[in-house]
């Protein structure tokens, strides 16, 4: 017998407002809602796992502009089990059920599931889940085992339970991002009416630009100003990535040599598929410039596009 999941589960939506968003808590509730709503337009799905914040409701602008006026958008509000780590914040993950509703509805969002534990995993931890192989052995695979395991497995049960024509996920969690568009091709997995197209919608971010995160709450005010210097990182690495990746990483580093209160999990720079580079990549290499590391007791990521020069440049 396997073990039982555990985790809290979203709480019923209490306001008017959130009461314009159709909700399903049930496999067949999601199959008839969409057999209401889905008609010959598509169907869109942004999977998340709540605390609803900008980041997330450009996501929904996103799936609400691929599905048009005649398509449903669908978003899942899952707090999955299966892809925390023994000591992570799982217990502690916010839940804000009812605002989250509030997000939905504001974006145009149709349906929103938002199933319990035991709807997703009846009988506890499936015997059967996703190898994401060796990909997910690299940068938060090195730091969180089996992470990608729990996501791609989950991702894997809403692409089965919605068959949407179109997935959108945020480019801040860009591994994820890279696995489930090669879970996609390798399992060749289609959609309601033909192939399934991931989307990557690119990060939302605040003012002084740190990426958008549920976990940012986390963060005391002098942690939030210290949290900053990730994005600075990678703007250092793109802004000197023209001289080379030698400079590009150089320039990065000198960057978090500036930080206080900050404990590196990994800098680099990667292909856009997240091979590593050649020493001396061509002029004009795409690559993408991949940072993670905790801020007190949060775990932050962060990620910017590039392109490598020719060379190493002056200096």
């Amino acid at each position: 017998m396997t073990a039982p999941l555990t985790g809290a589960v979203p709480g019923e939506p209490t306001n008017q407002a959130s009461r314009r968003v159709a909700v399903a808590r049930t496999r067949a509730e999601l199959a008839g809602l969409l057999d209401e709503r889905r008609t010959d337009g598509r169907a869109v799905l942004v999977p998340t796992m709540g605390a609803l914040h900008e980041g997330h409701a450009s996501l929904l602008r996103v799936a609400r502009g691929n599905a048009l006026a005649t398509g449903v958008v669908v978003a899942s509000i899952f707090v999955n089990p299966l892809q925390f780590g023994p000591g992570e914040d799982l217990d502690r993950y916010p839940r804000t059920f009812d605002a989250d509703l509030e997000v939905c509805g504001r974006e145009g969002v149709d349906v929103v599931f938002a199933p319990t534990i035991d709807e997703v995993y009846p009988g506890g931890e499936p015997q059967v889940t996703v190898e994401p192989g060796p990909l997910a052995e690299i940068l938060e695979g090195r730091t969180r085992p089996g992470h990608f395991r729990g996501v791609l497995t989950v991702v894997a049960k809403l692409f089965g339970l919605v068959r949407p024509d179109v997935a959108v996920f945020g480019e801040k969690d860009y591994q994820q991002l890279v696995l489930i568009r090669r879970m996609v091709a390798d399992l060749c997995m289609t959609g309601g009416h033909g192939p399934l197209e991931i989307v990557g919608a690119p990060t939302d971010r605040e003012p002084d630009g740190l990426a958008r995160s549920s976990r940012n709450r986390y963060l005391d005010e002098d942690q939030r100003e210290r949290a900053a210097v990730l994005n600075r990182v990678l703007l250092a690495a793109r802004r000197d990535a023209t001289y080379g990746l030698g400079r590009a990483l150089g320039a990065g580093r000198a960057e978090l040599r500036t930080a206080e209160g900050l404990d590196l999990d990994y800098f680099e720079i990667r292909t856009p598929d997240l091979a590593e580079l050649p020493d001396a990549p061509a002029a004009g290499t795409p690559a993408r410039a991949l940072i993670a590391a905790r801020v007190g007791t949060t775990r932050l990521i962060d990620n910017l596009p590039l392109a490598i020069g020719a060379g190493e440049g002056p200096g």
